[in-house]
């Protein structure tokens, strides 16, 4: 039987990173122009999408203080610049309410990319 650890488990995560904020960044940003996408479920989905970086960040975290595993330098920075970039993204969403499917839809892709680029880096 396969064991399945940490590094594994942060492995797949990544691909939920990349895949879930793509996802409901294109969704966001097609609901930018049509009004019947704009629906409670894309803000619950982006939420998911987003704890989805967090997750990460934590699984790398224990991967690198618990395991002693050494990730490469750029890595470590695109993973936490995701946590930074959620933090943009929520502070900003006040003053952009006009423009709020546009925000969450361009920062759900930037998202999407960070993870893409952490995940070239492993």
């Amino acid at each position: 039987m396969l064991a399945f650890g940490f590094r594994q488990a942060h492995e797949v995560g990544a691909w939920v990173v990349m895949i879930s904020n793509g996802l409901v960044g294109s969704w966001a940003l097609a609901a930018n122009w049509l009004s019947a996408l704009r629906v409670r479920a894309l803000w619950w989905c982006t939420l998911a999408a987003e704890l989805t970086v967090f997750a990460q960040a934590t699984m790398g975290v224990y991967l690198i203080a618990g395991e002693g595993y050494v990730a490469p330098q750029f890595h470590l920075l695109y993973g936490f610049s995701g946590i930074v970039a959620i933090g943009i993204l929520y502070s900003y969403r006040s003053q952009l309410r006009q423009r709020m499917y546009l925000l969450y839809g361009l920062g759900g892709l930037f998202l999407m990319g960070l993870g893409i680029r952490a995940f070239l880096l492993r």
